[in-house]
């Protein structure tokens, strides 16, 4: 099902976001927003500061690959078949706990 809500754009560039989109991205006053550009189409999500990667290089090479491909999309190429099975049969049997701590010294 698809969920299209319209508003419209102020000489001042500005809109108000209607209600459903509001509620369905859980956002009140003084929350930010984050809009992503892929191609004609805007994406926009709640920003949640504390998800944002500090390291600025990280952040450059990360809008450095969006841009390229957004401008070159027919450069982006799917993993070769024979790599991803070779890679699923040597993880299969691992299992990863996200949440739980990092064992070991970390040297980021």
């Amino acid at each position: 099902m698809r969920n299209e809500l319209v508003s419209k754009v102020t000489a001042k560039a500005q809109t108000t976001l209607p209600s459903g989109v509001r509620k369905a991205l859980a956002v009140g006053p003084g929350d930010s927003l984050r809009y992503r550009i892929e191609g004609h189409r805007a994406i926009i999500e709640k920003d949640d500061p504390a998800s944002q990667h500090a390291d600025p290089a990280v952040g450059a090479f990360l809008t450095f690959l969006a841009d390229d491909l957004s401008e070159h999309p027919g450069r982006l190429r799917g993993v070769p078949r024979l790599l991803l099975r070779r890679a699923r049969a040597l993880a299969r049997g691992i299992t990863i706990d996200h949440t739980g701590p990092i064992e070991g010294s970390v040297a980021l």
